[in-house]
């Protein structure tokens, strides 16, 4: 399953600790996700994405295996939903999942990272 990552699970380290293997980060690509931001969450220091027609977010688009995705889910907690999202890759338009969680729980004034 294509999977567009723009925080925490772009880190390699983080992601073999969570999923128990790096290697589909080895082989992600770049993506740009166009129409959203990345912010803060309101209550915790973890990145989530806001819906804004000016805003533009790089990360990765990796293939995750589905025996892979119950330990993300578990790592990204209730907070997040697992939303389609479109990105550009290699010159290509895709479609994706990415981890959301409700604008309500964002903090539109703080960027992520925090500088």
């Amino acid at each position: 399953m294509r999977v567009f990552l723009y925080g925490t699970l772009m880190d390699p380290a983080v992601f073999q600790r969570i999923a128990g293997t790096a290697a589909p980060l080895e082989a992600a690509r770049p993506a740009l996700l166009e129409g959203w931001r990345r912010v803060t969450l309101r209550a915790a220091p973890f990145p989530t994405l806001l819906r804004d027609p000016s805003g533009r977010v790089d990360g990765l688009l990796a293939t995750i295996p589905l025996a892979l995705l119950p330990p993300l889910h578990a790592y990204e907690g209730q907070l997040y939903r697992f939303v389609t999202v479109r990105v550009l890759s290699d010159g290509a338009i895709l479609s994706a999942r990415a981890w959301v969680a409700h604008p309500s729980r964002a903090d539109p004034r703080r960027p992520w990272p925090p500088a």
